[in-house]
């Protein structure tokens, strides 16, 4: 079963649609079964990892997505790539890695493993919708507690938090209370 009508509609949707979409999604849009959605993804799948092909379909924060295939972001990056008023510091990279691994976690907690003060860094992450407030702990001053966002799974093309890199020992005694 080839399914060419439904790739091309699978194809057609995946396209219109900005941001990842999900099997859910994909179903209802077009009127197939959560099934054939599946099936017809797969087989998108393996018809974009021909050599011939510039693009891939990967799943991201749930939803899925064309990219570019990653062996031409090199050549992609000059004309198409981000800006670098987009990119963060070290110190928000740092920030934000520490709130990514360790969540949920609070402000106090993040500048306990830092030593400095992290408010401009929480307030830069939370503007680029990378980070949230996920509620409150349960201490004395009911301290916010931060996690990542879709938008941080997104924009790091992970599935899910737990697609992040696994730490070593030594990575991981730096995530730590001190």
């Amino acid at each position: 079963m080839t399914l060419e009508k439904e790739q091309a509609l699978i194809e057609a949707v995946l396209l219109l649609e900005t941001d990842p979409v999900n099997t859910d999604f994909l179903a209802k849009t077009t009127e197939l079964s959560r099934d054939v959605v599946e099936e017809v993804i797969l087989l998108l799948k393996e018809k974009y990892q021909q050599a011939d092909r510039g693009f891939e379909i990967i799943k991201i924060g749930g939803g899925w997505v064309f990219s570019p295939k990653e062996e031409l972001w090199e050549y992609l990056k000059e004309k198409y790539g981000k800006k670098n008023n987009n990119r963060l510091s070290k110190a928000g990279l740092e920030t934000l890695s520490i709130i990514a691994y360790s969540q949920p976690i609070t402000k106090g907690e993040i500048e306990n493993i830092r030593g400095v003060n992290a408010d401009n860094m929480i307030r830069l992450l939370i503007s680029r919708e990378l980070v949230k407030v996920v509620g409150k702990k349960d201490s004395p001053g009911r301290p916010s507690l931060y996690g990542t966002t879709q938008t941080f799974l997104e924009k790091f093309k992970l599935s899910s938090i737990s697609d992040l890199p696994k730490l070593d020992e030594v990575e991981q005694e730096k995530f730590e209370l001190k």
